[in-house]
């Protein structure tokens, strides 16, 4: 794994997690968006599974502009802290905001990154 030495847990997602592009966080993005401050990266990892929880409960109830809206503050913090799956699939709900198979989608990646941070953070 590439330069992820100074992020601040060092064994992300345990032995399962395979490679760093596998994972629902790119924490090598993450450390370099934060400058390896590691109390700033639990903190912005916690803004964002808060954030993103609540975009997951509200999205799939709003009307087509209010998708637009909660999916593109959504696809800008995960581009931030390297969701970039949850930002990629946020970022067609923002183009087509009535795409049911990508809100379903949206939140199943939702769980996996609030998942993996879980993991991390014990």
């Amino acid at each position: 794994m590439r330069g992820e030495s100074g992020i601040a847990f060092s064994m992300p997602g345990g032995d399962a997690s395979g490679t760093a592009g596998a994972r629902p966080v790119d924490l090598g993005h993450l450390a370099r968006q934060t400058m390896g401050d590691r109390d700033l990266e639990r903190e912005v990892l916690a803004l964002f599974v808060h954030q993103s929880l609540s975009v997951r409960d509200q999205i799939a109830d709003a009307d087509a502009r209010q998708r637009v809206l909660l999916a593109h503050g959504l696809k800008g913090s995960a581009r931030g802290i390297g969701a970039f799956a949850v930002a990629d699939c946020a970022a067609v709900i923002e183009k087509q905001p009535e795409d049911v198979r990508a809100l379903k989608r949206l939140g199943t990646l939702i769980e996996e990154v609030r998942d993996f941070i879980a993991g991390i953070s014990r």
